[in-house]
């Protein structure tokens, strides 16, 4: 803080949480315990599955494992912190602690938002350059693309951390806060804006080349590879567009609770829910597993 104002630096912060009755609480722990533990164990699976079968050693399952690993991430960093204090007594949480659990789900968030325009590009490789998908989507290609999304990522969130924790606190940020809503501003264009505009225009495509087959059965197959995707990125946009994209106007903090435990939950609950039962390769893994195993357990 600057010499000669005269605040206090705050050490710590108090999260107010969904309620204050106990009873309530209680319940809300079971219920998120609960989801947490599927969130991971399924995005778990996944990894496992894509791991152990050489069938599935492919760039398109090589970037749904980082998908995963994205979301057991995300949902690691906020989840076990609120689980703690739906039951202790005090309900704060260290300066440090606070900007460090920002910082990761911030960057984690990011890293996922371009990853989807990767994914989106794995599908309009696979979609419309059948025959030349395995040259262009080389390993050391994908492994580059998976790298550059991740520095990307934790490189701009660290910009909006650093821009944030120079803001000087008295109960709130106590100046102005133009130059940080703007930063605000310009990685939510970077987050949400650009990598849906690559998404739509990448589908926009792969719509055109799906349309050219004459064959109904190929085409339903085509539409059926790029199904999984869409419907992770619809519940993975719809709520980030709202919160980072909607006027300051519409602000409603009990929404925004809603909304971000929507963001940051359930939508890691559904993507291994939707890829498990709408891909038939990771079935046929799940399936392979547990034979493996019950022969091994006789």
């Amino acid at each position: 803080m600057p010499p000669g104002q005269n605040q206090s630096w705050v050490s710590e912060f108090i999260l107010l949480g969904f309620s204050s009755d106990p009873t309530t609480n209680r319940i809300l722990f079971i219920a998120f315990l609960l989801l947490y533990l599927s969130s991971v164990l399924g995005n778990g699976l996944i990894v496992t599955l894509i791991c152990l079968d050489m069938h599935l050693h492919t760039s398109m399952y090589f970037f749904l494992c980082i998908l995963s690993l994205l979301d057991m991430g995300s949902v690691t960093t906020t989840m076990p912190q609120m689980l703690v204090h739906l039951l202790a007594q005090s309900q704060t949480i260290s300066f440090a602690g606070c900007w460090l659990q920002m910082y990761m789900f911030g960057a984690l968030g990011l890293t996922e938002s371009i990853f989807f325009v990767v994914m989106a590009y794995d599908r309009y490789v696979a979609i419309c350059y059948p025959p030349r998908y395995a040259v262009i989507l080389s390993w050391g290609l994908c492994t580059w693309l998976s790298a550059g999304t991740w520095a990307c990522g934790f490189f701009f969130f660290v910009i909006h951390t650093f821009f944030t924790m120079r803001l000087p606190y008295c109960g709130l940020a106590c100046m102005d806060t133009n130059l940080i809503a703007m930063v605000d501003l310009v990685i939510s264009v970077f987050m949400v804006v650009a990598p849906l505009s690559l998404i739509v225009a990448s589908y926009i495509r792969i719509a055109q080349a799906i349309l050219k087959i004459k064959s109904m059965q190929p085409r339903c197959k085509a539409f059926s590879i790029c199904a999984s995707h869409l419907t992770v990125v619809t519940f993975f946009y719809a709520p980030a567009t709202y919160i980072y994209i909607r006027p300051n106007s519409r602000y409603s903090p009990e929404q925004d609770k809603q909304i971000s435990l929507f963001y940051n939950v359930f939508t890691v609950l559904l993507n291994p829910v939707v890829y498990i039962l709408r891909n038939k390769d990771i079935k046929r893994a799940f399936l392979k597993v547990m034979q493996s195993s019950r022969l091994s357990s006789k």
